[in-house]
């Protein structure tokens, strides 16, 4: 108006004035509400700066940290809904109905009514609704969103289908496992609600810094004026020292940390973790499903002179397969990790005092224990090998005994190089196991994932006790999957649950890694990491870039309006920063 129109400077200064109103009344409200709480946060200094130009006449000045504060808040809007982009998107997507087939008939019913054991039907680029498991159909589905790897997961009966994964080109019928409200989507929605109102100990590290500043601002300009008698340089050195929209990085870094947990498959339940697993020392870990699989696998296959290990194994798991015994899937996934093609089996039966027989091949093939086969007439059963940890059975081949299958709980494929690595990557100095399980079985797998202290045969008290001793030694991790592990979880200063074989568990942790994988506890540990280092670049880094044009502005090197217009420029580059928390990084474990 006064440039392209040539009015008068009077006439000019109205938008200015009217933005200082409008916009700037508000703002000074909300102040004034936090001075009567006595929350003396860093943007006092903008209300402080706002005054300080009206009174001076500095109308653009003023205008532009109003602008600045309400875009700051605008900023902080969008930077939280683009770190959550993911599950918002998920969740315009989801469906509000599913197809339920009852006999030959399809019908439309709510999600709500969908219970568990209900049949449904997925058409093609459906998205799955409930979590479950395929009965009929062969196709693939899209599950990055959940899980953030970026394939097409082939789907056939037996398959899992999780909640929000998209199905492709093929029709599937699933049977429900869990309801809408218990399924996987419909927890990460909940707990990222839950994470985002919180606010976690690294944001009030933020109102630290701030509290630490202000005066150190209100400070250096008082001096300025004081020295210069120019009062403009003490509305410029506020102006380019009002930093509220910089603080802003802070939860934005947060929420975008979260997010990204997220979509690697770790909901953060509590985002206060993500500032104190960096300082964890002790690692504490169940057993059973923690570092290993919670599954018996076929660690060793004694095999009698006169007898062959594959051909053993070819005919025993041929038998197997009709077989419900809890050993038999280990003995089947020996053989198919093989490659081995089973022969049919025939005659199958269970006698009395005599465990599992059939025909395969041709050959009488008898799977049973040791103390029904001492108490038979065998041949060859010298050769039984004394009593070892874990579980055992026994093969008899034609009326010889030809084998005897050991079983253990066998430690996850990750687990020693994981366990190795703590020391040296996250500077963890002690490394423990706590199990309810026996000794023997305790100690044998701490020797092959490489931890030296452990506890075996513990109850849940007894784990809650260990890990409340510890904590008040040092901050404290404890990884766990049952329910017994629980109490023990909430004791430590960060509780991670793995898998998802206990709701209780699961409410006790304050990190719940969906899949069952050590990797993704790693992951956690660098996202935290690097969450953190983003944070304190974004706050302190701009506050330095700040106390240097504090600097040019009370020397009398920039205006009121040139100071405002930079530390815009250093706010916006402050948060830019911090919404890199929310893109994953090149490098996100190190296993």
């Amino acid at each position: 108006m006064r440039f392209g129109l040539q009015t008068t400077t009077a006439l000019s200064e109205i938008p200015l004035l009217v933005t200082l109103v409008v916009g700037g009344l508000p703002l000074l409200f909300d102040l004034l509400k936090k001075l009567v709480k006595r929350e003396f946060g860093s943007d006092l200094l903008g209300g402080v700066s706002i005054i300080t130009s009206v009174l001076l006449g500095e109308y653009l000045a003023g205008s532009i940290i109003v602008l600045m504060l309400s875009g700051g808040e605008a900023l902080e809007s969008y930077a939280l809904r683009s770190a959550s982009s993911v599950l918002a998107a998920l969740a315009k997507r989801m469906p509000s109905v599913a197809h339920r087939k009852r006999g030959s008939e399809i019908a439309d019913v709510e999600l709500t009514d969908v219970v568990v054991g209900d049949t449904l039907v997925l058409y093609p680029h459906d998205i799955c609704p409930v979590d479950g498991e395929v009965m009929e159909g062969h196709g693939v589905m899209d599950e990055s969103y959940l899980t953030g790897e970026p394939f097409q997961i082939t789907k056939t009966a037996g398959s899992t289908v999780i909640s929000g994964a998209i199905n492709g080109e093929s029709a599937l019928t699933i049977r429900t496992t869990q309801v809408a409200a218990d399924s996987r989507y419909a927890k990460i929605v909940r707990v990222m609600q839950e994470s985002e109102s919180k606010r976690p100990q690294l944001q009030r590290l933020g109102d630290q810094l701030g509290a630490f500043y202000t005066p150190v601002a209100l400070a250096v300009a008082i001096l300025a004026w004081a020295i210069s008698g120019d009062s403009l340089r003490f509305l410029a050195v506020l102006v380019i020292a009002t930093p509220c929209p910089l603080l802003l990085a802070i939860p934005i870094a947060i929420i975008g940390s979260i997010s990204l947990c997220a979509r690697r498959a770790i909901i953060v339940k509590s985002p206060v973790v993500l500032e104190q697993i960096a300082g964890c020392r002790t690692a504490i870990f169940d057993k059973t499903g923690t570092l290993t699989y919670g599954e018996p696998k076929l660690t060793e296959q004694v095999i009698a002179s006169g007898f062959q290990q594959k051909e053993t194994l070819t005919l025993v798991a041929s038998l197997e397969r009709y077989s419900k015994h809890p050993l038999a899937g280990a003995i089947l996934d020996a053989a198919n990790a093989e490659a081995i093609h089973l022969p049919e089996a025939t005659e199958v039966g269970e006698r009395p005092g005599q465990g599992l027989v059939g025909m395969v091949s041709g050959r009488t093939v008898q799977i049973t224990s040791r103390n029904k086969l001492l108490s038979q007439d065998i041949a060859g059963a010298d050769q039984l090998p004394t009593v070892a940890g874990g579980l055992e059975c026994v093969v008899v081949i034609d009326g010889s005994y030809a084998a005897m299958y050991r079983f253990r709980d066998a430690p996850r494929a990750e687990s020693r190089s994981f366990v190795k690595h703590l020391g040296p990557k996250h500077a963890f100095t002690r490394v423990m196991l706590v199990s309810g399980d026996r000794d023997s079985e305790v100690r044998y797998l701490a020797e092959k994932v490489g931890i030296t202290e452990i506890f075996a045969e513990q109850s849940p008290e007894q784990k809650l006790a260990l890990v409340r001793a510890e904590t008040a030694k040092a901050k404290t991790l404890y990884v766990g999957d049952g329910i017994n592990d629980a109490p023990a979880m909430m004791a430590a200063t960060v509780g991670m649950s793995i898998g998802q074989n206990s709701d209780v568990t699961a409410e006790a942790a304050g990190v719940v890694v969906m899949d069952n994988s050590l990797e993704k506890v790693d992951e956690f540990m660098h996202i935290s990491r690097r969450m953190r280092t983003i944070a304190l670049q974004s706050a302190v880094g701009g506050m330095a870039l700040s106390m240097i044009g504090m600097g040019f502005a009370a020397t009398g090197y920039l205006s009121p309006v040139m100071g405002s217009i930079t530390q815009e420029v250093i706010d916006v580059a402050a948060v830019l920063n911090a919404l890199r928390a929310a893109l994953p990084p090149k490098v996100i474990h190190d296993l």
